[in-house]
């Protein structure tokens, strides 16, 4: 996968902006939700895109490790 990544021109700085984005996505999609919806399913919307934040923070570990061990 991570050379399916690397392939795909996706660097390890890509993915950690991607994670504290998806963390800024969280708020912004809950607090909108909150004032559309009933709080529970706003809560559940900013924790839906809230758990996409560790998975590219994970894989842009993977991939650091990656780059550093390529050169």
């Amino acid at each position: 996968m991570l050379a399916k990544l690397r392939d795909a021109g996706v660097t390890s700085d890509h993915l950690f902006t991607a994670g504290f984005v998806s963390i800024g996505l969280s708020l912004v999609s809950w607090l909108i939700s909150t004032k559309a919806e009933r709080v529970e399913r706003a809560d559940r919307w900013g924790i839906f895109v809230g758990e996409w934040a560790p998975t590219f923070f994970a894989l842009g570990v993977a991939l650091r490790l990656d780059e550093k061990s390529s050169r």
